[in-house]
């Protein structure tokens, strides 16, 4: 299973990296797309779907990273006046609905994907990009998220992730990354 956390932590790693060169490459095309339309006097045809699109496939494809290094809101008043069995608790019960929630999204964006791939639909635009590219950010990167929620649980369980609490983000993440317990 050591491995596992390892191959998980190094695609959650390789996700944050792709979602901030996906919004690097929002910056440039953004700055192209004022460029053509103030300077060059031209419509802009692709750039503000191409835009939105990455924005989304970005969001969905760097949210395990953000799972990995909990960057993701918490709220930490209820796990602040639990003790450690509680918070155990807590973080166990957090973490298998949100894996069991990732995995019905994950069916679903499937499907949807699915259905775009088999009758070839593009959108309705003068760029008209095939949307099951852009549709597949969700399947993959819920896939990805239901792959680090295992990883998660599993080091909650066997004790190399602590449940709550600033100290526990860093630990948690080198204790995955090297296969020992925290």
């Amino acid at each position: 299973m050591t491995a596992y956390i390892r191959v998980v932590t190094t695609l959650s790693r390789i996700t944050g990296v792709f979602a901030a060169l996906l919004f690097a490459s929002c910056v440039v095309v953004t700055a192209h797309l004022v460029f053509e339309r103030s300077v060059m006097g031209r419509a802009v045809i692709w750039q503000v779907e191409y835009i939105t699109f990455a924005v989304i496939a970005a969001t969905f494809i760097g949210s395990p990273y953000v799972l990995l290094t909990r960057g993701h809101v918490n709220v930490d008043v209820i796990p602040h006046y639990l003790g450690t069995r509680g918070k155990f608790w807590l973080a166990l019960t957090a973490a298998i609905l949100a894996l069991v929630f990732c995995l019905v999204i994950l069916w679903y964006s499937f499907e949807w994907w699915w259905d775009v791939w088999e009758t070839g639909e593009v959108k309705n635009s003068v760029w008209a990009p095939k949307l099951w590219i852009p549709y597949l950010s969700l399947p993959i990167g819920f896939g990805l998220l239901v792959l680090q929620y295992v990883a998660d649980i599993y080091c909650l369980v066997t004790g190399r992730a602590a449940p709550f609490g600033p100290a526990a983000v860093e630990a948690t993440v080198e204790a995955k990354a090297t296969g020992h317990g925290v």
